[in-house]
């Protein structure tokens, strides 16, 4: 009991270590990731592939996937779906080598220019990033990704490097700092990483030159926050946020932890009551583990016995109610990773003077879109340049998930027309409905904002 007592701090120190890094995925060997590319499809399709821990994952336009891994025997072999595996995929793949067929048409590789560099990003930390442009001398609009809240190598996993180059578009990736071959700390701070993003953005604009035809800068998630801070910094031409929200990550924290409790099959007044501990713990949360214990001790010991109660989940909730005071305040600040807590995303994004589309996943549980469906809506009713596609049963990521009798869920592919979208807005072009996405039209863009022709 001594020796337990004695390690509980410990444990918890690497617990909260662990929650705040997470597993991160070890990047497969140079060798393959230099066989990461896309491919023209003799039908006009596309695919390509990216690097993933132990392999490649292999993208199709329209939203399927699948695995490249080298078997014992030397081959590549090819499955397909998610984290469902759906069985075999017809691919021809060897490394060094690329794609040779995919579904029985032949695929000849999408050439691009590549540029290497290194520029400062806020305070003059020394960030490592990637220009990728489609082969030729056209103008083409070029597209910054910002970082979600992975602490990953962009220049490695993202795979928008892939497919908007097989679309026309010129991409720039950078990795954050504190991640792959950027300097610095790993911060979730929005400023800072605004900061970063612009510098991003006036580096990509340096390296295309003559090339960009319209600068635009693309947040996933976490980057739905951090994307619209910095392109109003470097007069982009166009902003699209995937699956990001308009309120702030403690009301985010909130909505999961009450989407938890009404899955679980508990009535409003359960779910009102676990709002409330999600308040207490944000609270706790925001002061960096300093204040709020005491409203938070209340609650817990009113409801810690309710049948809801272990429900409960959210970003952090269920991990703050895990620990008592004394071992929060200690420990507690360790987890910290500057995150901007309370950042709202509407005043920002009112002041934006550009075209943004704005992309919901219908059934995100990370990211409740249900409060930024009906901000975004009011946004585009007021008039301003704002175009809404909300992808139904799409999960976080835009995927598209089968969800067990437990509740859990594993995803299969992405949403059919996800990576189309965004390609297409790039271009300048007018968004349509189809089978997959809901589009909600703000005002044509401008002739200004349209792309040059090749």
């Amino acid at each position: 009991m001594a020796v337990r007592t004695a390690l509980a701090p410990l444990l918890l120190l690497a617990t909260l270590v662990a929650c705040a890094t997470g597993p991160q995925p070890s990047p497969p060997p140079s060798s393959v990731q230099a066989c990461s590319g896309a491919w023209r499809l003799s039908d006009g399709r596309g695919v390509t592939a990216t690097p993933i821990e132990g392999g490649l994952r292999w993208r199709t336009l329209e939203g399927e996937t699948g695995r490249l891994v080298l078997g014992a025997d030397g081959q590549w072999h090819a499955s397909q779906g998610g984290a469902i595996d759906q069985g075999e995929a017809r691919i021809s793949f060897s490394c060094p080598g690329g794609m040779n067929a995919f579904d029985g048409f032949a695929a000849t590789a999408v050439q691009t220019a590549v540029v290497e560099t290194v520029f400062p990003g806020s305070g003059g930390v020394r960030l490592a990033g990637r220009l990728i442009l489609p082969a030729g001398s056209d103008a083409v609009p070029v597209m910054v990704q910002v970082h979600g809240s992975e602490q990953t190598s962009a220049r490695v996993f993202d795979p928008f490097q892939q497919l908007l180059p097989l679309q026309g578009v010129g991409v720039f990736v950078y990795d954050k700092r504190g991640t792959g071959g950027s300097e610095g700390r790993y911060t979730q701070d929005f400023d800072v990483l605004a900061e970063d993003a612009a510098a991003a953005a006036r580096e990509a604009r340096r390296l295309a030159g003559v090339r960009l035809a319209r600068l635009g800068l693309h947040g996933a998630s976490q980057g739905g926050w951090v994307a619209p801070l910095a392109a109003s910094g470097v007069a982009a031409d166009f902003l699209i946020v995937s699956y990001g929200l308009l309120e702030s990550p403690l009301e985010e924290n909130r909505a999961q932890t009450i989407l938890g409790v009404r899955e679980a099959g508990f009535g409003l007044e359960e779910q009102a009551a676990a709002g409330d501990l999600a308040d207490a713990a944000g609270a706790v949360m925001a002061s960096g583990f300093r204040d709020g214990f005491g409203e938070l001790e209340v609650l817990r010991r009113e409801h810690r016995e309710a049948p809801w109660f272990t429900a409960v989940k959210g970003e952090f909730t269920a991990e703050v109610l895990r620990y008592p005071p004394v071992l929060l305040r200690v420990f507690g600040p360790l987890r910290s990773q500057g995150t901007s807590w309370r950042h709202q995303g509407e005043p920002v994004l009112r002041e934006l003077q550009m075209p943004v589309l704005w992309i919901l996943a219908g059934e995100d549980r990370e990211a409740p879109p249900q409060h930024t469906r009906s901000r975004l809506a009011t946004l585009i009713a007021e008039g301003r340049q704002i175009h809404l596609a909300e992808f139904a049963g799409a999960d976080h990521g835009m995927r598209l998930v089968d969800t067990a009798t437990d509740g859990s869920r594993r995803w299969k592919r992405y949403a059919a027309g996800y990576f189309s979208v965004v390609g297409d807005f790039a271009h300048g072009r007018r968004l349509e409905n189809t089978g997959a996405a809901l589009v909600t039209q703000g005002p044509a863009m401008t002739a200004a904002s349209q792309v040059r022709p090749n």
